[in-house]
Order: C-alpha cells, then structure tokens, then sequence
C-alpha cells in the first residue's frame, strides 16, 4: 500500500485539506491517505488551538467518501516530532511505502524543525504548492539542500511502483490554487469546535475511542 502521510493541527480540516490530499493521491499514484491529526505542534502557539478530538472529528467530516484516514495516532505512539513519528510509523507497518505529504509553507520553515535531514532520509517528500509561499519555499535553506534530490512527478511514480524506498526523493507538486485556510474558518467562528463537545468518535485506525472535547 502506497500511503501518504499528511500532519497538521486541522485546526479545523477544510475542503482545501481534502482537496489537494485528492490531487496528490491521483498525481502520484497513492492508494490512500494519512492525516496525522497533532496533539500538539511543537512549532505553533497552544492558544486558540481547539482539543485534539474536536480536530479529529473535523477531518473526518471532510474525509468522508475519500481514500483519506484522519488519526490522531500521534497521541497513541507518544511521539512529538516528526521524525518520531515517521520512524514509529515505518515500524509498525513495515509494509506500506509512505510518502509524507507537505504544503510549500512548510517547506520555507522545514530547517526549523527537528532532524529535519533526517525526516528527509527516512522517507521520499511530496511538496505541495501554496500560494504566497512558493517564492520563499523555493528560497529556503531546506530546499538547498534537498534541490539535488527532486525528481519530476513521472520518475517519482515510476520509483513508486518499484517501492517507494529510495530517500532523500522530493518532488514538488502544482495545481490551482486553494484560498481556503483554517485560520480564516477560526476568524469567521472562534466557537467552531464547541458542535463535537460530548461527541464520540472512533480512530479508524487505531481503533481507539476518543471525544470529540478531548484533550
């Protein structure tokens, strides 16, 4: 199974989410989808950030009728950081070929985060376009290092149905631009998480119950 690994707050998931996780599953042959709902982002402020269930049952309203699973098996496996957590994943299921998924936002900020190199060691990166950050992506001392390492989206498919083991690999992905942004839903209602207060949800993949107010 070829599976792309989107993190995030999904502080609330939007059709945007939904739409450019459809776009990369297409464009590079995935099977499915990961997000990866964060109990906490190391790098964002913990104020104004809605509790990990309310984001969870957000991303599984916009996943609905999709190859896309939003988790919050972050919280199961302990771990705080990426490379954590990519590593833990690789273990627990050793025979799926991940790919980890990222807006070009991230990828202006990615020498910030831990062990960011070996993020990129550890699995290929698909970088996806967004508009008013390609310019300082592109820039970043992140993509100066990993610029060696792009392939074009055929050649990563193409090592995608051999295996998608050969890493460091970043391809860089574009398509129509999505305005859509969590920050602008929390703008227009600050109270949005407070409709999953007392809901219970199921983590399909880890099978775990969890509230829909939970921390």
């Amino acid at each position: 199974m070829r599976t792309g690994l989107l993190g995030g707050s999904f502080n609330p998931a939007h059709g945007g989410h939904r739409r450019i996780t459809r776009f990369t599953i297409e464009a590079l042959g995935l099977d499915q989808a990961w997000w990866l709902v964060s109990p906490g982002n190391p790098l964002k402020p913990r104020a104004g950030m809605a509790p990990l269930g309310a984001r969870l049952r957000s991303a599984q309203a916009q996943a609905r009728r999709a190859p896309i699973i939003p988790t919050a098996i972050e919280r199961e496996l302990g771990t705080r950081y990426t490379l954590d957590t990519l590593r833990a994943l690789k273990r627990r299921y050793p025979k799926r070929d991940f790919v980890w998924l990222m807006g070009s936002d991230n990828l202006a900020q990615f020498h910030r985060w831990k062990n960011w190199r070996e993020i990129a060691r550890t699995m290929p990166i698909a970088v996806i376009a967004r508009p008013g950050y390609n310019q300082a992506a592109m820039a970043s001392p992140a993509m100066a290092w990993l610029r060696r390492y792009t392939v074009s989206v055929a050649g990563f498919t193409k090592m995608g149905r051999q295996r998608l083991g050969s890493a460091p690999a970043l391809v860089l992905l574009r398509f129509d631009p999505d305005p859509r942004s969590a920050t602008d839903i929390r703008r227009g209602d600050a109270d949005w998480a407070t409709q999953y207060r007392g809901v219970t949800l199921r983590d399909r993949l880890t099978f775990r119950t969890i509230s829909g107010w939970d921390e």
